[in-house]
């Protein structure tokens, strides 16, 4: 079996840094990176609402928690693809 290799990374200002995204994910899949950067380059959608990019695809939610629901899905969608 192959490890895949998932970095989720995720803007210093963005709702998604209200809990520990970081520990949360990494415990959960140890395969996955969580980088947390200074600015994503999304001018502004940090504070409309939460984000985080999975393998350069953005996802988001109304909340952190179902945008953590959604990033979570699309982990376990980037791995099977190394399986």
């Amino acid at each position: 079996m192959t490890i895949g290799i998932v970095v989720v990374e995720i803007c210093d200002s963005n709702l998604m840094n209200t809990f520990d995204i970081e520990g949360i994910i990494e415990s959960e899949y140890p395969e996955v990176a969580v980088l947390i950067n200074d600015c994503l380059n999304f001018c502004g959608l940090c504070r409309l609402k939460p984000y985080a990019m999975v393998n350069g695809k953005r996802i988001h939610g109304k909340t952190p928690e179902e945008t953590l629901d959604k990033i979570r899905k699309t982990i376990e969608e980037e791995l099977a693809l190394f399986q």
